[in-house]
Formats: C-alpha cells, structure tokens, sequence
C-alpha cells in the first residue's frame, strides 16, 4: 500500500512523484505505535524487509526508518494562493500577499532544500542519503468536522458562504473588515485556500505524531492565529495550529496527548490563547510586542476576555498554561528574544516535557519587516528551533503565520528549515538586552512563579510579606532617612497642597528649621541612597549584616547649617509605593511621567516658598544622579536666573541640556554659573565628538571627575563644591550696606 504523504516536495503539484511504501489508514497517514514503528511492520522482520528491496530496490526501506534515518516534511500547495482580494486579483496591494508562500518555497528549491531534478538521480539519492530533502507531505481540504472541533459551526459556514457571493460583495465585505480589528480581505476562493491551508497543518502534524518524518514544516497561508472560535480576525479564517492540535490530541491520545504551542509571530495569537485558556494539556507560549495593549491586535472589546498582556497566566484547570511574553515596545532583536527563551521558554517547556512542539512561526518580528518594527535575525530564528527540537523527542511542527517582507520571510523561513534537516545554526553575536525588555522578562517570571517550579529561584511572593506586615525596602529607607535628617538636622516635611503630589511626595521634601529667615539656601534634588550588597558565596543570600546604605547628602546638609545656610532637601524616587502594589518587580515611573511630576513639584516649591522668601541672598541648586532633570526644569520653566547663584550637578547618566526658546540667553548663564560634574566612566568621554558635543555651554561648565559613582564624585569633590559656593555668595558686610542705604 503506497502512502503520498511522503512524497519529495516538486515544483508545485508534482506529477511523478517517489513514494515510500508504508502502512497507511484511509486518510493516508501511517499509524504508529508509541515505539514509532508501523502496527503493520514487524520490527525485527528480515524477511519482510528483503522482499520490500526486491521489489524495487528505491523504495524507502523499513529499516532507514527504524534506525532514525527519517527526513523533514514539508507541505506546500499552490491553491491557497487563490486566497486573494477581490479588489486586486491574485497580487493584491495587501500585506497579506499570496506570493508570501511562493517566494519561500522558491528560496528552498534554490538553495537545495527541495529536489528538482530528474527521477532516476532522485531514486539514487534517496538510497544513499534518505534526509538530503524534504520530503513532500501533500495538503489536503480540511473536514467541517476537523474545523468545528476549534471553530463554531456558525463560523464555519459563514466562510463557505463567501464561494456562493458575487464579486461585488466580496468587495464590499473586504473594504468593511479591512477596519479595525477585522482586518480581513476576501475573495471567492477564500474557503478554498482555508480549507487547504487548516489541512495541511493537520497532515503536517500527524507525520510528525506518527514517525513518518523526523519534524515537517507547513507553508500555508492564509494564516491562522488571530482567529477566534466564532469570528475571523487579522488576516485569519481558520486557526489552523488549534485545529491540527486537537486533531492530534483526539487521534493519538496515547502519544500525543500535551502539546506546546509556541507563538513567535511579532503579533500576539489572541485566538490560539482563548481556545485553550483553560486547557491543562496545551501551553501556549507567545512572544509579541504589547505596548500596553496599543499593538494589535489590542485590548479585545469584551474586558473579560484576556489579552496578550503578562499577568494572563490561564484559568481553572489550564493556569499557568498560559505564558505571554509581551514586549513593552517594537525594536526587540536577538538579544531579547534569545533571553526570553534563555530564562522563561525552555525551562518551562522543559518541565511541561511536551509529546509534540507545534511552532506557529510568523515571521514579521523579522529585520525587514515593517509592521512589526523588529530585529530578528534569520540566525536567532535558527537557533530557537535548535532549542525547541530537544524537546518532544525532537518532533517539531512548523506552521507558517505572519511575515510580511518577502525578502525577509523567505530567509526567516529558510534558516529554520535547514535547522530542522540538521544543519547547526550558525555562530551569532548577540547584542545587549534592553535593559525595559530584562524587567518585562523578569515580570513574567514572577507572574508565572506560582505555577512553574523552574520559575521561582529569586522571586518574592509580595502577598505573602504583606500579610506578614512587610515594607519595601525603599520606603524602609526614605523613613529612616526622615527620621535621621530630624534627629540630627531637625529636619520635616515640607507641606504641598495637592492632591497627586502630595500622594506621590509625603516624605519625601524636608527642610531645616530655618529655611525661611535663612539668608543662603541650598536646594537639593537627589536619587535615592544607593543599596550596596555581598551574597553569601555559598547560597547567595543577602544578610542585614553585609548589606549597605550609602549616602553623601548628610555631609552637605551638615556643612550648610554649619554656616547658616537654610536647606530644602528633595528625594526623587524611582517608584511610588501605592497600598494595590502586589507585583514582585514594580516598574519604575516612566520617564515622561516621572518628568511632569518633577516638574510640577519644582515649579510648586518656587512659586508658593523660594520666590516668597525675599529675605534670601543666594540661593544654590544642587543635582544629583538621574534627579538632576529637576533643575533643568526648573531652570526653563520659571524666570529664576536673577535669585540663583550657583548650580552643582553630579551626573552619572544622561547629561541634559538646558536650553530655552523663550529665554535665549539661559545656555549662556548656566554655562558661567554652573558646575556639572561627570563620572569617569561616562559614555562621553569615550567618543571624541561626544567629549567635545558636551562642552558646550548648553551642557553647563562639565568637568570629568577622576572617581565613579555617585557617593566617590560628592565625597571626592565636596571640598571643591563649599569653595565654589562661598566665592559665590554675596558678603555679609556688602549686603548690610545696601540694606542701610535703603533704608536712609
């Protein structure tokens, strides 16, 4: 009995193809036991397998099989490029294009992955080397019955509805669902192409499940994904992975019964996510762009139903089934996307130990691809299938879903195929991890902890310290330090009355008793005290003991009220503890946001305290770390060149300018009054056009520190900063002589 489904893949639909003369059932795919050997064939049968030889001498013999000599499949048919817009023919102007399909397998036959030539050197190669190409499993229409095992009934006749509509209806459903989240075009050969591209991912697997062929990939189109269980969605028809899984789970429940699925299209799969939301046998894993629900394909319309977002681990039975790794912008590349598998894919899939890997493989997070915006090299794509093939005892599904840049998906496509055939993946640099992609990567690890044991090493259950009376630390910090600055400086909070900064900032404005009648006064906005720790070598836990708080605020707020200088001492945290903060790894204040506020706050305690205070003489900003943004924005916001007297800034991050359409002789002012004091090991110094870039006066008068660090550059230049500040100050004596003159 003859089984097609391992025909070699030819040009389109081939006419002479070479079989393999296995068992087949009635849908033509070989039955296995869970050994992977034909029910049919007896393994140790040399009788059986001399007489198969004789019989044709290129036939694919039983025991290539049975000693692992299996190729890799590939499935391809020219019809699902009818799948086209009706407005535009077989070449539609759409994203979605049918030569999607057909320029990947043009890149196969060209560089050699599939056999083109004739049929007695093809017999002579199979004899010698069986895994020298893919071999062709043929797609076939997928069954009303296959399809209502994922999609509604409903559904499924609403896309055989579209072969019996006249051209211009398909016309005016097309413009409609290219709209929003639809995002659909359709033509009268739609169903068709859907049909075939569902069956071809469900033959596609089942050689796979069964042994036909080591690992197969299906180059089908139109995609899959978005599709939901009642409705089609962003380019989608069918979901073809959740339709050949379930296939598989039902057909072949004794080997086949958990499956991963992993979503690598740069566009979150929404439809595979809620058709096994609950399943405890299917993980599904996606890596997407999420931007805070602004990527398609979006928040759904229903708030109940899940999203791409982090925290949507599963439910009942399947949480924790459920992992979205959803980037918080385009941009990503090899760095991240190599980390993500690194740290959350593999030990997961690891400890799930899945019996089949079905990749729902898009290729639009590829470099190239600009809906997607990314950076995925055709090498990374390699190296994550070599990673998914040590599971499932290497049988590994690939079905093709987005990719829009032909040039790109076709060398995507082509660099995964060869991994599967047994090339090595090539040598890749990779480039440093987004420091924002490390902490979504670090979040989904703490979201996914109460469900994976591989996930839990370093994550702290903040429900559990709350319940325990816990604090974060950071808070623990600024109070002590309120309570340090009282103590010793008699030091409180300074009142602001507003609703939002005032939540945001309790505690965080101290000044000294005699910041109001002070002639001098010394404003300074800081970061936080910096946390220095030493792991304990052997389990690398963190003692009380050999944990560290540094602080080199206190020794200028001493030196100041050693000379009567009035201080207003202003923290700016990283982050706002609110009583609903239950995450692990809460995010930092984004930098827009964190800007308004710090502006609202410097501008508040200019206009309702240091303007009001007419009885100072000099008043000197100080910046230190990323906090020094504060006295830009005051510097540009408010006219204050004429009561500052000085600015020092210590900078270990980004040195911004201060510059002012309105005011075009701030850069000038700040460049004369100013001392911006840079860390040795900043960027700048690196680069010669840098160097001299932040000389100028916009920067402020820079000088590079010989130390690092925040604490080693105000300890090493504290004696320089008080010389610089006194020279500065109007004399005592000069302002009492102009006070008696005014009053004479």
């Amino acid at each position: 009995m003859v089984d097609n489904d391992n025909d070699i893949v030819m040009d389109g639909q081939d006419t002479h193809p070479v079989t393999i003369d296995v068992p087949a059932t009635s849908n033509g795919i070989a039955k296995t036991e869970p050994n992977g050997h034909d029910q049919s064939a007896p393994v140790n049968d040399e009788k059986e397998e001399k007489l198969d030889d004789e019989k044709d001498p290129f036939i694919y013999p039983a025991r290539l099989k049975r000693r692992g000599l299996l190729p890799t499949g590939c499935c391809y048919d020219d019809r699902m490029k009818l799948h086209a817009n009706a407005d535009f023919g077989p070449n539609p102007h759409h994203p979605e294009d049918p030569s999607r399909i057909e320029h990947i397998m043009r890149i196969f036959k060209r560089e050699g992955l599939v056999f083109t030539g004739d049929d007695k050197d093809l017999k002579k190669v199979i004899c010698t080397d069986p895994r020298r190409y893919m071999w062709r499993i043929p797609a076939r229409h997928a069954t009303k019955e296959e399809i209502c095992i994922v999609h509604h009934p409903e559904h499924f006749r609403w896309v055989e509805d579209l072969s019996r509509k006249p051209t211009s209806e398909l016309r005016r459903l097309s413009t409609i669902m290219d709209q929003g989240r639809d995002s659909l075009y359709v033509g009268s050969m739609t169903f068709e192409a859907a049909l075939i591209s569902a069956g071809g991912a469900i033959e596609t697997c089942k050689s796979v499940v069964v042994g036909n062929v080591k690992n197969a990939f299906a180059v089908i189109r139109p995609p899959g994904h978005h599709a939901e269980f009642d409705a089609p969605m962003g380019f989608c028809l069918f979901n073809n992975v959740p339709i050949a899984a379930k296939i598989c789970q039902t057909e072949y429940p004794e080997i086949c019964r958990k499956i991963l699925i992993l979503d690598w299209d740069v566009h979150h799969g929404n439809g595979i996510q809620n058709m096994f939301y609950d399943d405890p046998n299917i993980l599904y894993i996606s890596l997407h762009v999420y931007m805070n629900g602004s990527f398609y394909p979006g928040k759904p319309d229903n708030p109940m139903t899940p999203d791409g977002s982090i925290e949507n681990c599963g439910a009942g039975p399947g949480l924790g089934k459920n992992v979205n790794i959803g980037w918080h912008d385009q941009g990503m590349g090899d760095g991240e996307y190599m980390a993500a598998f690194q740290k959350i894919v593999m030990p997961i899939a690891h400890e799930f130990d899945p019996d089949l890997v079905i990749i729902s493989a898009g290729f639009d997070a590829a470099d190239g691809d600009e809906l997607g915006a990314c950076f995925v090299s055709p090498a990374c794509y390699a190296h994550m299938t070599h990673m998914l093939m040590s599971l499932a005892n290497g049988k590994v599904a690939v079905c093709l879903e987005g990719g829009y840049n032909l040039a790109a998906i076709s060398k995507s496509a082509l660099a995964v195929a060869r991994t599967l055939m047994g090339e090595p993946p090539p040598k890749m640099d990779l480039p440093k991890i987004n420091k924002e992609a490390a902490r979504v990567l670090a979040k989904v690890q703490a979201y996914q902890a109460p469900y994976w044991e591989c996930m839990r090493p370093g994550i702290v259950d903040v429900q559990e310290m709350q319940s325990q009376g816990g604090q974060r630390l950071h808070d623990v910090v600024r109070s002590a330090q309120r309570f340090n600055l009282s103590e010793k400086f008699g030091m409180f909070p300074l009142y602001i009355q507003r609703d939002v900064l005032f939540k945001s900032f309790e505690n965080q404005v101290l000044v000294t008793r005699n910041a109001s009648e002070a002639r001098k006064l010394l404003v300074v906005i800081h970061d936080p005290p910096e946390l220095h720790a030493q792991p304990d070598p052997l389990d690398n836990s963190l003692q009380p003991h050999d944990s560290w708080i540094t602080d080199s605020i206190p020794q200028y707020i001493q030196w100041a009220i050693n000379r009567k200088i009035g201080v207003i001492d202003i923290n700016i945290p990283q982050y706002i503890t609110h009583p609903e903060d239950t995450e692990s790894l809460a995010p930092k204040v984004d930098e827009r946001t964190q800007q308004a506020q710090i502006q609202e706050l410097m501008c508040y305690i200019w206009d309702n305290y240091l303007q009001l205070y007419d009885n100072v003489d000099d008043i000197f900003l100080m910046g230190v770390g990323n906090a020094y943004l504060g006295v830009k924005l005051l510097l540009i916001n408010r006219d204050v060149k004429s009561r500052i007297s000085g600015v020092v800034n210590f900078v270990n991050g980004n040195l911004r300018p201060v510059k002012s359409d309105v005011d075009t002789d701030l850069s000038s002012w700040y460049k004369d009054n100013s001392r911006v004091y840079v860390s040795a090991d900043h960027a700048c110094w690196a680069d010669a056009d840098l160097s001299r870039k932040v000389m100028k006066r916009r920067f402020g008068s820079v000088i590079r520190s010989n130390v690092s660090g925040l604490g080693r550059m105000m300890n090493e230049h504290f004696k320089d900063v008080q010389d610089w500040m006194v020279d500065r100050m109007v004399p005592e004596e000069e302002k009492l002589g102009d006070e008696m003159v005014e009053d004479a």
